[in-house]
C-alpha cells in the first residue's frame, strides 16, 4: 500500500525504516535523506493512523504491518526487504532502531547487506523527540509541547454528524464530528483551526462530556468570525493551545457567557482584533 506516488518499488535505491507514527521532528530527519519510506504499522499509530501519514510526506510510502514481520529473524528479514526493493543500496533509520524476531537485530547488522545511515536522537527543549512522549502530552493536554516536537499543529480528521441543535439556537453553531482512529487530546476546550475547502479557518474546539446538556460525549468546533454552510461529510482540526479545561455549569446562560469568554481568548491567541 502506498500514497499517491506511482514510483515502483524496483527502482527505490533508498529507504528509511520505522513506525513513523506522527511524522515529527525526528522523523523528518531520516525522510529527508531517502527516496520512500517503509512504514511499519502498530495497533498503537494513533498519531497518524493509517495513510494520514501521507499527508505529511512527499514521498512514496510503502506500509507492512507489524505482525507479517515481527517474528522474522536477521537474515529473514534482509532476504524479505531484498525481495521487496529489489534495487535496495541504502537504509536510514534512527538510533534505537531494532528488527527482526524479539527485536533481535539492529543497524548493525544491517551493515553486512546495504548501506546503513544512523540518526542521532533529536533533542528539543531537553526533551527526546519520540511519538510516546508527544502521545503523553496530548492524552494531558499539553497540546503547545506535543506541536513543539510534531514541528505542526496535532491535528484528528472525523466525520461530520448532528448535534443536538441547541447551539444555534441558544449558544453558538458548532460543527460536531465522530472521530474514530486518532487520539484525542485531553477534554478540554482548544483554540484550533479546521480545514473546510482547502482553506484553514480559526475555530474554537471543546472535547468532552457536555456536562451541562445532555451529559453525552462530543468533538465539536466553533468558526470564529464566519457563519459556515455547505458543510463537508469530513473536516480536520488543529489543535494550537489549550484554553481550558471542562466544567458543569448551572444554566445555559451561565455556558453562554463561559463560551463568549473562550471565543474572546482564542482570539487573542490568534491575534484577531
Amino acid at each position: 500500500m502506498s500514497n499517491t506516488f506511482t514510483i515502483s518499488k524496483d527502482n527505490i535505491t533508498s529507504l528509511a525504516i520505522g513506525g513513523f507514527d506522527g511524522i515529527h521532528l525526528a522523523h523528518q530527519k531520516l525522510i529527508k535523506k531517502v527516496e520512500a519510506l517503509m512504514i511499519v504499522s502498530k495497533h498503537t499509530s494513533n498519531l497518524t493512523p493509517g495513510n494520514y501519514r501521507c499527508k505529511f510526506v512527499k514521498k512514496p510510502c510503502y506500509f507492512y504491518e507489524l505482525e507479517s514481520i515481527k517474528k522474522l529473524g536477521c537474515n529473514e528479514f534482509v532476504d524479505f526487504l531484498k525481495n521487496e526493493f529489489k534495487n535496495l543500496k541504502k537504509i536510514v533509520v534512527g538510533y534505537d532502531f531494532k528488527y527482526g524476531h524479539k527485536r533481535s537485530c539492529g543497524s548493525e547488522e544491517l551493515k553486512s547487506f546495504f548501506d546503513v545511515e544512523v540518526v542521532d536522537e533529536v533533542i528539543v527543549d531537553g526533551i527526546s523527540v519520540h511519538s510516546g512522549v508527544i502521545r503523553e502530552f496530548i492524552k494531558n493536554g499539553d497540546i503547545k509541547k506535543a506541536n513543539r516536537l510534531l514541528g505542526r499543529f496535532y491535528s484528528i480528521k472525523g466525520s461530520v454528524i448532528k448535534g443536538q441543535g441547541i447551539g444555534k439556537k441558544e449558544l453558538f453553531p458548532t460543527i460536531n464530528i465522530s472521530v474514530c482512529d486518532f487520539l484525542l487530546p485531553k477534554n478540554a476546550v482548544y483554540a484550533s483551526k479546521i480545514l473546510l475547502k482547502g482553506k484553514l479557518k480559526n475555530s474554537v474546539t471543546f472535547i468532552g462530556v457536555r456536562e451541562s446538556t445532555d451529559g453525552c460525549f462530543s468533538v465539536e468546533t466553533y468558526v470564529l468570525n464566519e457563519e459556515i454552510s455547505n458543510i463537508p461529510d469530513e473536516i480536520e482540526i488543529l489543535f494550537c493551545e489549550r484554553i481550558r479545561d471542562n466544567k458543569k455549569f448551572d444554566s445555559l446562560c451561565e455556558l453562554k457567557k463561559q463560551i463568549s469568554n473562550d471565543i474572546k481568548k482564542a482570539k487573542e491567541i490568534f491575534g484577531i482584533v
